[in-house]
């Protein structure tokens, strides 16, 4: 059995195709441009993909997040797509093209999987995102390490203050009417666990007797580009691409903010923007994914997750991997959380600002505690949530098992 990966810099992408290899599937290397403007339905690229399926001899194509192009390619030479997302919002996941029956699409938020199946969606599946415990044992902290990465509380992530997030100043178009509804929505979502109000908020009706929704004034002030065939609405768009990230800024300054006045040690922040200052978190700038993540955060005695706001209910992928490296995980409340993982025994959650410095204080002087529940995380990973296992789902999933198991091909 061969299979078209679409390589491109995606997180986990050597550790899916060495398993596909050791699962005695063929692999074969397609240099995909993620960033080109053809990832949507660009014809020149369609071309090349299916020229690359019939010399290969493919009997599918995989790829890491869900590419319209590489639907449309797949379709046309009547053979099927695995593509497995691990970012939200994922709008190219709302092209027209999700409908295709050679489709299998692989989402690690379940909250995303029951939207796409309500629009009427069939081969779209709930599958949480894995990681690799072996990579990560190999990584042992030197003396040097413990200097460097040593931390009481540690977070990795954006704190959206970089250049690339100029999207925020387009708040500053917007009348006094809509800048004091957006801050009261971002305010209440920021401590609202569990569920999504931002969306909703943009569909009601201003009280002035206009007769206009809220977004319907936004979009006065800043239209949204159009995504080609896409069917999302322009409330996903604005609430998951701008409203989410705004909340999701301000709940991880506030929350680290009130870490930091709690716990008496160090707190160390991670982030891109190394010039952004927080009271006493100490930020040590932008740091390396692959080789420096697993020593941060062995070095680290609680690791924050802050969830970015439009990932509704979905694991991301820094939990699977602080608890691959064996790191105690605090974070914000997600849905699927708990349906993967036990609360206080593999992982602790927050309710708010207050709850997390007071349980950051509690599991930083309480060793043996909070190091059975790391313990307990990185088996439950190594157990239960392996590439292996997470591609052979795929394979079963998508009618594939059987031609695996005997070795054929089905082209």
């Amino acid at each position: 059995m061969t299979v078209l990966y679409m390589d491109w810099p995606g997180y986990g992408s050597e550790y899916i195709k060495k398993t596909f290899e050791e699962m005695g599937i063929k692999v074969v290397i397609f240099d995909f441009p993620q960033n080109s403007n053809g990832i949507n339905l660009g014809t020149e690229l369609a071309e090349k993909i299916v020229r690359a399926i019939v010399e290969s001899r493919a009997d599918f194509v995989f790829s890491l997040n869900y590419f319209p192009v590489i639907a449309t390619a797949v379709q046309a030479c009547h053979i099927k797509y695995l593509s497995w997302v691990y970012d939200n919002p994922a709008v190219l996941t709302y092209s027209m093209t999700v409908f295709f029956e050679g489709n299998h699409i692989f989402h690690f938020d379940s909250s995303e999987v029951e939207k796409l199946k309500k629009a009427g969606v069939n081969n779209v599946y709930y599958l949480p995102l894995s990681a690799d415990t072996g990579r990560y044992d190999e990584v042992e902290l030197t003396d040097a390490d413990r200097i460097k990465y040593g931390a009481d509380v540690s977070m990795i992530g954006s704190m959206y203050t970089e250049d690339k997030f100029r999207i925020f100043k387009k708040y500053e178009k917007f009348d006094d009417y809509i800048k004091g509804y957006l801050d009261a929505l971002v305010k209440v979502q920021e401590s609202l666990y569990g569920a999504d109000i931002l969306e909703p908020g943009l569909e009601q009706i201003i009280p002035d007797g206009s007769g206009e929704k809220v977004i319907e004034r936004i979009l006065k002030s800043v239209p949204l580009s159009e995504h080609g065939d896409s069917f999302s609405t322009p409330q996903w768009v604005f609430a998951n691409y701008y409203l989410a990230m705004r909340v999701t800024a301000n709940e991880r300054r506030h929350v680290m903010e009130a870490i930091a006045d709690k716990v008496d040690g160090k707190v160390a922040l991670y982030t891109r923007d190394a010039s952004f200052k927080l009271g006493r978190v100490i930020n040590r700038g932008n740091i390396d994914y692959y080789r420096e993540f697993p020593k941060a955060v062995k070095a680290a005695k609680v690791n924050m997750n802050i969830s970015l706001k439009s990932i509704h209910s979905g694991i991301p992928l820094r939990v699977m991997d602080i608890m691959a490296c064996g790191g105690f995980v605090l974070s914000n409340y997600q849905a699927d959380l708990p349906e993967e993982f036990v609360p206080g025994e593999d992982f602790v959650y927050y309710e708010n600002a207050k709850d997390a410095a007071e349980k950051a204080a509690y599991y930083v002087s309480h060793d043996e505690e909070r190091e059975e529940i790391a313990l307990n995380g990185y088996r439950k990973v190594k157990e239960a949530h392996t590439f292996k296992r997470k591609l052979t789902l795929m394979t079963d999933a998508a009618g594939l098992t059987e031609y695996l198991n005997k070795g054929e091909n089905l082209v």
